[in-house]
C-alpha cells in the first residue's frame, strides 16, 4: 500500500491555512462534525492516511501538521505544550469550529489532553493514541532526541528509516514512500534550522514543567478512549493504566503486537474501535 493508494478513494483537500502567523498544512476530507487529528514528535499528517478515509465517511476530518512540524511554520522559539494548544485553538477559530472531536497520537495526544483539560467547551470526544506527556523518562527522551537529530543531520536515508521503525512493532509497516515523505521533511532547511526548538520537550526542565499531570487529567470531562500498543517503545502499559485511572470514565484498549502507531499498524482494528467510540 502507498499513501496515494490509501487516499485514492477519498475526496480530500490539501491546503495551507494562515494560523496566527504560522502557515499551516492541513488535509481536509468529509462533512459533518469536526474531527481533528494530531500527530507525534517530528511527525506529520501522513501518520493518519490509513484513517482519513474511514473517518471522513462520517465526519469532517482535519489532519494537521502541528506547529513547526511537517510543512507548518514555526514563527520562532521553543515549541512547548501551551504553544501547540494555542495553535490548534487558533486553527479552530479560523475555521469557525466551536467544538471538535480529537484523535491525538503521542505528542498529539499530549496536546489534545491538555486542550481538553483547559478548554473543555472546545472538545467533544477524545481519542488518545499512545499519548505522551505524563512521565519524564530520561532514557526515552534521549532515544527520541538522538534518533531524530541523527536522521535530520545526515542525508543517509537509513537513519530516517530507523527513526520510523522505532514507532513500529513490525518494521514492514515502514514503506519506502513513508521514508521518502519523512526524509524530505527532515531535510527542509526550515526544519533543520528549527530542530532544537522542536525537540525542546526532550529536555528535562521543559518536559517536567509541561507534563500532563493527574490534576489536569482529572479536569478532562470529554469521554476519552486511550489506545496503547503492548510493545510501545516509548512507554510501558502501566503508564497507560495510570492515565486511565486519572481521566474520569476513560476506557483503555491495549493492542497486542503493536508499537507506538496503533492507528497505522492496526488501522482496521483502530478505525472500527475509534469510529464506534466517536459515533
Amino acid at each position: 500500500m502507498t499513501i496515494w493508494t490509501d487516499l485514492s478513494g477519498t475526496a480530500f483537500e490539501m491546503s495551507y491555512a494562515p494560523v496566527n502567523g504560522a502557515r499551516t498544512r492541513v488535509l481536509r476530507a468529509g462533512e459533518g462534525d469536526a474531527v481533528v487529528m494530531l500527530h507525534g514528535t517530528s511527525g506529520h499528517l501522513e501518520a493518519f492516511v490509513r484513517n482519513v478515509p474511514t473517518f471522513s465517511s462520517h465526519f469532517e476530518v482535519h489532519a494537521l501538521d502541528m506547529l513547526g512540524h511537517g510543512y507548518t511554520e514555526n514563527p520562532g522559539g521553543d515549541l512547548r505544550i501551551p504553544r501547540y494548544v494555542q495553535h490548534v485553538l487558533d486553527y479552530l477559530d479560523g475555521r469557525g469550529i466551536e467544538r471538535a472531536h480529537f484523535i491525538g497520537e503521542s505528542l498529539g495526544g499530549w496536546v489534545a489532553g491538555r486542550l481538553a483539560a483547559d478548554h473543555p467547551d472546545r472538545v467533544g470526544r477524545l481519542v488518545l493514541v499512545a499519548p505522551g506527556g505524563t512521565v519524564a523518562n530520561p532514557e526515552v527522551m534521549n532515544r527520541i532526541r538522538t534518533s531524530t537529530k541523527a536522521a535530520v543531520s545526515s542525508d543517509d536515508r537509513a537513519l530516517t528509516r530507523q527513526r520510523l521503525e522505532l514507532l513500529m512493532h513490525d518494521p514492514a509497516n515502514v514503506s519506502d514512500e513513508l521514508v521518502d515523505v519523512r526524509h524530505t521533511i527532515y531535510h527542509r532547511p526550515e526544519f533543520v534550522a528549527g530542530i532544537d526548538h522542536l525537540l525542546c520537550l526532550q529536555q528535562m526542565e521543559n518536559r517536567v514543567e509541561d507534563l500532563l499531570n493527574p490534576d489536569q487529567m482529572a479536569r478532562i470531562t470529554a469521554p476519552t478512549l486511550i489506545v496503547w500498543g503492548a510493545e510501545n517503545p516509548f512507554g510501558d502499559v502501566p503508564e497507560a493504566q495510570r492515565m486511565k485511572q486519572s481521566i474520569p470514565g476513560a476506557t483503555l484498549e491495549i493492542f497486542p503486537e503493536c508499537g507506538h502507531w496503533p492507528q497505522h499498524e492496526h488501522s482496521e482494528k483502530f478505525n472500527e474501535l475509534a469510529l464506534k467510540f466517536l459515533l
